[in-house]
């Protein structure tokens, strides 16, 4: 199931952010991000969160129209970010695309992008969507698909991240390490339509840009 959470974040106009949402099965809004929702014309399913950033007026009209909303104390260890992503593996998603999750304060933004790395996540296609780049992360094995000369990063999280194996990018590696704090694998290039991706142990950041469509199907040789 493909499902879109959009967090309280800054979100531009995009054209893709449209084709995200029309495409997904289910739309879950972290908190504040309905007010997001409701003023590009997306109607949650699911708001998600203490409540304490929605606009009273979005909060009582989802409410009387059947959204589902699920209220957290504000006493709470999570963020709401955290909660929306936990209730969309509740809800059976396999594939999220998360909105809204950077800009503005710049510890949300660090935080909504660790969450990535959260265990619940294992085995599900998540990325966060912020303007023309992606931002997944690769515990094992991935592939990023654009066009030759897109920009690709690879940024080891949570310690070193070895046995790192690249093909289809111009600065290659085989069985190579990305030691955690250093800007090593930072601006590598596509040279082909497919780059193939694996770290032996350790996580690894992946960033793309420009992006592409994020459920278009995969091509077959």
């Amino acid at each position: 199931m493909r499902v879109v959470v959009i967090a309280n974040g800054s979100m531009d106009e995009q054209p893709i952010y449209h084709d995200v949402v029309r495409e997904a099965d289910l739309i879950i809004c972290a908190d504040g991000g309905a007010n997001m929702a409701m003023s590009h014309g997306w109607h949650p399913d699911v708001l998600v969160g203490d409540m304490d950033s929605v606009a009273p007026n979005i909060l009582a009209e989802l409410e009387s129209s059947g959204c589902a909303v699920m209220r957290h104390s504000p006493r709470k260890d999570v963020t709401d970010l955290e909660l929306a992503l936990t209730e969309a593996v509740e809800r059976g998603a396999t594939e999220m695309v998360v909105l809204g999750a950077t800009g503005g304060r710049v510890d949300h933004t660090i935080a909504n992008v660790m969450l990535l790395s959260m265990p619940v996540l294992v085995g599900r296609r998540v990325m966060i969507l912020d303007g023309d780049t992606e931002i997944a992360l690769i515990r094992d094995v991935g592939r990023v698909r654009g066009c030759p000369g897109d920009t690709v990063s690879l940024i080891p999280i949570c310690g070193d991240a070895r046995g790192v194996t690249t093909e289809g990018l111009e600065w290659q590696l085989s069985e190579g390490t990305l030691a955690f704090g250093y800007a090593r694998g930072v601006s590598n290039v596509l040279t082909a339509p497919m780059a193939s991706i694996s770290v032996r142990d350790g996580l690894l950041l992946v960033t793309h840009a420009p992006v592409r469509y994020p459920w278009a199907p995969e091509k077959t040789a």
